[in-house]
């Protein structure tokens, strides 16, 4: 595991997060605020950056329509491309934080994200947008991936745990950006948008502030004899990222496909999509954390998945039978429904963090990272067209076989698991046997150095 490095611990982490040191024990002791330390500054830094996210992601498609004038299908096709384009970043900074350092490299992220969110301010332009947006996106999947290894080097004994926390918190700082961006719509001025883009480019920045002040970690010394991109060439992590990548379109039921249903195919009132977005947001701010306890190995995070996929079918079965009800038992059916996919994500979610982080070795977190992003982000950007079809077009039985295939994911995911644990293992005695008989050889830290 990364290690503090003991010559900057002493004085940065004695100034690391001095100004919470004064959060009431009864906070600590309830686990709504981390110790003291890195841990905490990390919680602070993420805290502040998703709040300009969210303040960003509810307000910026009214900012490129009535403030550039750009038209919506521009703004869609735009933003669609740059965030397959920016999944492209993750992977090889992934692997420059595991060689050069994940905390001088997460660093140089937020900074670029900062800029190039400020530069937004300036676009006049369709194909200017496309740009600028691009290099955003691409910074976006970059911190992403540099991310992990701080939050693997500072997590402690279950860093499962603390990436839980981090989801709830994040959660909770998207709804605060979210309210805040309610305010921009109202007055819906050309000042009020672009006040909101560079708040959102001051949470970069500040975010960067807090994280320099994390003591250093150092990289891992990768093996002798280790492939540079050894995560593109690990069969079994692929296959858990591709299954964990097609599970995660669940993120999309409640935000994409449930809205839409109420609307158009259920006599449920339309404010319950508000009202169903509350309740995930509620859910996962109280459970998450709790819901994480007892996934400390892989076998516990594939057993999670699979709950999760009985869940979400569950729940999406529950919605399903909404059609055609009456008003109060229909919305009766969506807001269970709601509820039993939320926990669903919460085990989901738990899973998922234990094993991107379980599966990865200790020397390319950051580019185990990166791959394990890329997955979510293609399936992110798949599952509206996918929802589309299975849930709207296919009505009640397309949100049944949507449910089959997460149930279909959750039971390959065991397998898979353990054919990844296998691989590992046997790698490890290989790597023994190759020591022996050849003696050192130069360390993918070494051959970073010609970077």
């Amino acid at each position: 595991m990364p290690h503090a490095s003991k010559n900057s611990g002493d004085t940065d982490s004695g100034r690391t997060v001095k100004s919470a040191e004064d959060a009431p024990l009864w906070l600590v002791r309830r686990g709504l605020v981390p110790e003291s330390g890195p841990r905490r500054t990390l919680a602070v830094g993420s805290f502040i950056n998703m709040i300009g996210n969210g303040l960003f992601m509810t307000g910026s498609a009214l900012f490129f329509t009535r403030s550039v004038g750009l038209s919506v299908s521009q703004v869609g096709a735009g933003m669609g491309a740059a965030s397959l384009i920016g999944l492209g970043a993750g992977i090889p900074i992934g692997r420059l934080a595991d060689v050069r350092g994940a905390k001088r490299t997460y660093l140089v992220t937020l900074v670029v994200q900062g800029i190039a969110m400020a530069a937004v301010t300036l676009v006049h332009s369709f194909w200017l947008f496309v740009a600028v947006i691009c290099v955003s996106q691409l910074a976006s999947s970059a911190s992403a991936a540099s991310r992990g290894p701080l939050i693997r080097g500072f997590g402690g004994a279950n860093p499962t745990q603390f990436r839980s926390y981090l989801r709830a918190a994040n959660n909770l700082a998207g709804a605060c950006g979210a309210l805040a961006a309610g305010v921009v719509v109202q007055l819906d001025t050309r000042n009020a948008y672009l006040a909101l883009v560079l708040g959102n480019a001051l949470t970069f920045l500040a975010c960067a502030a807090i994280i320099g002040r994390l003591p250093h970690l150092d990289p891992v010394q990768a093996p002798p004899m280790t492939s540079r991109w050894i995560a593109l060439k690990d069969k079994p992590y692929v296959v858990v990222t591709v299954l964990d990548g097609i599970m995660s379109i669940h993120g999309q039921v409640l935000l994409f496909a449930l809205p839409l249903w109420i609307v158009g195919h259920s006599n449920s009132p339309r404010w319950l999509v508000g009202a169903s977005a509350v309740i995930n947001t509620l859910i996962v701010v109280a459970l998450q954390v709790r819901a994480s306890r007892k996934v400390g190995s892989n076998a516990a995070a594939a057993r999670a998945v699979g709950r999760a996929a009985v869940a979400f079918l569950a729940g999406m079965a529950l919605i399903a039978a909404s059609e055609g009800m009456p008003r109060a038992l229909a919305t009766g059916l969506i807001i269970v429904g709601v509820v039993v996919h939320t926990i669903g994500e919460l085990w989901h979610s738990a899973g998922s963090f234990e094993l991107s982080f379980g599966l990865a070795p200790a020397h390319a977190q950051g580019q185990y990272s990166g791959l394990f992003g890329m997955g979510h982000g293609l399936m992110n950007a798949a599952a509206p067209t996918i929802l589309a079809i299975f849930c709207i077009d296919w009505g009640a039985r397309g949100w049944l076989a949507m449910g089959a295939i997460f149930i279909g994911v959750g039971l390959a995911m065991p397998y898979v698991s353990r054919w990844a644990e296998r691989t590992r293992t046997s790698e490890f005695q290989s790597h023994l046997v190759r020591l022996r008989q050849e003696g050192p050889e130069p360390t993918e830290q070494d051959r970073g150095d010609r970077l």
